[in-house]
């Protein structure tokens, strides 16, 4: 079982930077690939970055490409989510979530909240024009 606990959200005005991160307690890291999610008030749940186990993949949704870098260090048990030229349309709590891959998986992401294990509390980010 992991534990994941964000940080680094805030208010921010139009154009700023934050960055977001995920501090997991428990075992094996480096066996999960991790995965940050957003949701709005009155919105869906909605993917915006996953990264595999290696750091060597990554995916984003197409509403972030170019702005948001999701990063991990595996000897930290800390997986970031680095945003700029943040837009109104990123105001949401960020979660921040793992999906257990065992021996045998390949090093993939995963983009579905369905296929993630565990979730943190969330941490609000609002961006003011």
């Amino acid at each position: 079982q992991v534990q994941l606990v964000e940080s680094g959200g805030g208010l921010v005005q139009v154009g700023g930077s934050l960055r977001l991160s995920c501090a997991a307690s428990g075992r094996s890291f480096s066996s999960y690939a991790m995965g940050w999610f957003r949701q709005g008030t009155g919105k869906e749940r909605e993917f915006v970055a996953a990264i595999s186990r290696s750091a060597r993949n990554t995916h984003y949704a197409d509403s972030v490409k170019d702005r948001f870098i999701i990063s991990r260090d595996n000897a930290e048990n800390t997986v970031y989510l680095q945003m700029a030229s943040l837009k109104p349309e990123d105001t949401a709590v960020y979660y921040c979530a793992a999906d257990f891959q065992g021996i045998g998986f390949k090093d993939g992401v995963a983009t579905a909240a369905g296929q993630y294990d565990y979730w943190g509390q969330g941490t609000q980010v609002t961006v003011s024009s």
